[in-house]
This record gives C-alpha cells, sequence and structure tokens, in this order.
C-alpha cells in the first residue's frame, strides 16, 4: 500500500491531512489511539514545516507518502519539502518534560512528540528537499 497526499504551506490544510490519516489508518484498520498518534504526529511535523520552511507569504507544496512495509506491520511516512533545510533531530531544541508549561521554553515539543511516538525517525537533506520519514511498527 502507498498513498500521497500534496499539501500548501496553509494551516487549512490540516484538515485534509487528518482526513488522510484517519482514511488510511481505517483502511489498515488501526485503533483509534494509534490513528490519534499517528495524526498528532503529522500534523506536528506538517505544521512545522508551514510555521517555519517557508516565507508565510509565499505559496509552496510539501508531499507526504505513506506506505507500509514488512508484510504491513509497520506504516511508514515521508514528508518532504523545498523549504529552509533544517534538521529536526539535529536543531530542534532540547525539551525540558520535568519543567511546567509556563516555566518552559517555546518549541520543540511537537519533535519531542515525533520521537516518542515513533519508532523510527530520520532526516536528510537531498536535492534542495528536507526529508523527514518517520516509521511505526502497527502490529504486535
Amino acid at each position: 500500500m502507498q498513498r500521497e497526499l500534496i499539501l500548501h504551506n496553509n494551516v487549512k490544510q490540516i484538515g485534509p491531512l487528518s482526513e488522510f490519516i484517519e482514511d488510511l489508518c481505517d483502511s489498515l484498520g488501526l485503533d483509534t489511539t494509534l490513528t490519534f498518534n499517528l495524526n498528532l504526529v503529522l500534523e506536528e511535523a506538517v505544521t512545522n514545516v508551514i510555521m517555519y520552511a517557508y516565507p508565510q507569504d509565499e505559496d509552496h507544496t510539501m508531499t507526504l507518502l505513506a506506505w507500509t512495509e514488512k508484510d504491513e506491520n509497520v506504516i511508514a511516512f515521508e514528508l518532504k519539502d523545498q523549504g529552509k533545510p533544517f534538521n529536526p533531530i539535529e536543531q530542534a531544541p532540547e525539551v525540558d518534560t520535568t519543567l511546567s508549561a509556563k516555566e518552559r521554553k517555546i518549541g520543540g515539543l511537537g519533535i519531542f512528540l515525533i520521537n516518542q511516538i515513533m519508532d523510527e525517525v530520520a532526516y536528510r537533506y537531498e536535492g534542495n528537499s528536507n526529508i523527514l520519514t518517520m516509521k511505526k511498527n502497527i502490529k504486535e
């Protein structure tokens, strides 16, 4: 199974993204908790591209690929954009989760959540594109 979604760098794209993830998870028979978590991860990743990859007054696109691996035991996502190079694994600020929300610095929590929920997260910059790959084991 492989699916693709092209999104613009606009927060109005979060609705179509959620529908894409929910349809995908439904077709794979995934439970609501896993569907919620995958939706959260992809929303965080896409929102980061929308907010930071491009100048806010310019229209650009990003591509989200989704596929299954290993006899459909793993779901994988690849988010690709041509925005400013940014490696979220190495460049995202460290998050101190022991602090209260008021004490904590703004930013970085999305990347923290992605790393907590997904089993594999990798980044590469290739051909003028940021490529974030995320994988999750979906069957025990």
